[in-house]
């Protein structure tokens, strides 16, 4: 073979005019601006951007081109026997961490109800290695300890009690007790614990659970930011230096098949934690944990939800999320088989160790529409976020209802837009069953101690999970 050798200057660089000439050409007689859209939210997305020339305004995660983002395992099959051989399997098979679901009553997670039973769960597990994390709503407190008590006060243990209250008190309507007070809880253990564990994890500010009852992304980064500094708050008054307290709160967010949304939306995290931590004078990095969207994945022709959790595990990677946690593709059927979990690693294990996605620190900063739509979300969100702190923050704007109202007005502008196009639901339905194989385990409650706390319950209209394919699923 041999070189193709082209002259200098044979193509010309094309302008923003000659490419916007191109465009004006297919349009006849309408007007440029009518091909620009908007986001439910109502962020513009202009038909065509000009190459973004200044910097980002935020610090990028820790460039690793090896291992460029954490492959966390979700582990969540009701029998802790079953689980901690699903957890080892997946961490033999390429994944760094796990987030261990607890659920007593075995239904939604983990039938986990003391220290011995979690220690069993993760019997194997080198802690200073892999790290755990957890998500045990209102148990959060009580399961911290669990974890603390299996890593034996070794300070090297890589712990994440990913307490948030916030997001169960949001996603169940009620809490058992003031949630105020589980606030208040949540942060005098992980005062303590943190004396133990200097590296550990203590909250999870999450903005999933506006995510998956039908939000929109600013209202999703908007309900993290005001999550994040109610957690980073009350460590502080419980006796925490601000920028320990700051540092010892990681950020939530869902990642969808929409990558460039999803993408923009990482970005735009780490811009509104950068104008937070600066405000409150310290100088903290974002750590950000990115979930594979439950709302997106369809029951009918599931096959598809492959593509679906691909595409969000790649707007997660290239996005900058530090750990990445990918569902498997029966989700919305039942729990996954090995075949699905293996499925689930794999394609991370892809898009890291042969698309490379990890090369490239920041590989969206200079694009045209993802710094400009980086900037729209960043801005939306933080206006929502001050509206948000008007109400009294977090607390306040869930029991008076303006965070459910912001969400039902976003669902709503999805109804009036008219049905998605969903591949194997809308569009190119399959036109023979190709079932999965899912498991339906029996779940078997275990004894655990209660979450309540003294004093009244709180209320707030619940931020119910959704499914967006569930409406046009043939039944």
């Amino acid at each position: 073979m041999t070189d193709t050798l082209i002259a200098p200057g044979a193509f010309p660089p094309a302008t923003a005019a000659d490419w916007r000439a191109l465009v004006e050409k297919t349009l006849k007689d309408a007007p440029f601006d009518s091909l620009q859209r908007r986001t439910l939210e109502g962020l513009p997305i202009a038909p065509l951007y000009e190459a973004a020339t200044a910097a980002p305004a935020f610090t990028p995660r820790p460039h690793d081109a090896d291992r460029p983002w954490d492959l966390r395992t979700p582990i969540a099959h009701p029998d802790p026997g079953r689980a901690r051989a699903d957890l080892l399997t997946d961490l033999e098979g390429g994944a760094a961490s796990a987030l261990v679901v607890i659920d007593p009553s075995g239904a939604n997670g983990v039938a986990v109800g003391s220290g011995a039973d979690l220690a069993a769960a993760l019997d194997g597990v080198l802690l200073e290695l892999a790290p755990v994390a957890l998500d045990a709503g209102f148990l959060g407190p009580k399961t911290a300890d669990w974890l603390s008590g299996v890593a034996k006060g070794s300070p090297t243990a890589l712990l994440l009690f990913h307490m948030d209250p916030l997001s169960a008190f949001a996603a169940a309507g009620e809490s058992p007790g003031p949630v105020e007070s589980h606030l208040v809880s949540a942060a005098t253990v992980g005062a303590r614990l943190a004396e133990s564990y200097p590296k550990a994890g203590l909250f999870l500010a999450s903005g999933r659970v506006v995510h998956e009852a039908g939000g929109g992304e600013a209202g999703e980064l908007a309900f993290m930011l005001a999550a994040a500094l109610a957690y980073a708050k009350a460590l502080v008054r419980a006796g925490m230096p601000m920028d320990q307290a700051f540092g010892a709160v990681h950020l939530g967010l869902s990642a969808d098949a929409d990558y460039f949304a999803t993408l923009a939306k990482l970005r735009a995290a780490r811009v509104l934690w950068t104008r937070l931590t600066s405000a409150c004078g310290v100088d903290v990095p974002a750590r950000i944990e990115a979930r594979s969207s439950r709302r997106m994945l369809a029951v009918q022709d599931p096959w598809t939800n492959m593509l679906r959790l691909t595409s969000a595990a790649f707007g997660a990677a290239v996005g900058g999320a530090d750990a990445v946690v990918l569902g498997a593709f029966t989700d919305a059927i039942g729990l996954p088989t090995a075949f699905a979990r293996r499925q689930s690693r794999n394609a991370q294990l892809v898009l890291m160790e042969e698309a490379h996605l990890g090369r490239v620190a920041d590989p969206a900063a200079g694009s045209g529409y993802v710094e400009a739509l980086t900037d729209e979300m960043a801005r939306a969100a933080w206006t929502a976020f001050q509206a948000i702190e008007a109400q009294g923050g977090v607390i306040g704007a869930l029991t008076s209802g303006h965070v459910a109202a912001e969400v039902a007005a976003v669902c709503a502008a999805r109804n009036a837009a008219g049905p998605p196009r969903i591949v194997g639901v809308t569009a190119f339905p399959p036109t023979q069953d190709a079932p999965v194989e899912v498991e339906r385990p029996t779940p078997r409650p275990v004894d655990a101690p209660s979450p309540r706390l003294p004093g009244p319950d709180g209320h707030c209209p619940p931020l119910a999970p959704i499914r967006l394919a569930a409406p046009h699923e043939a039944a």
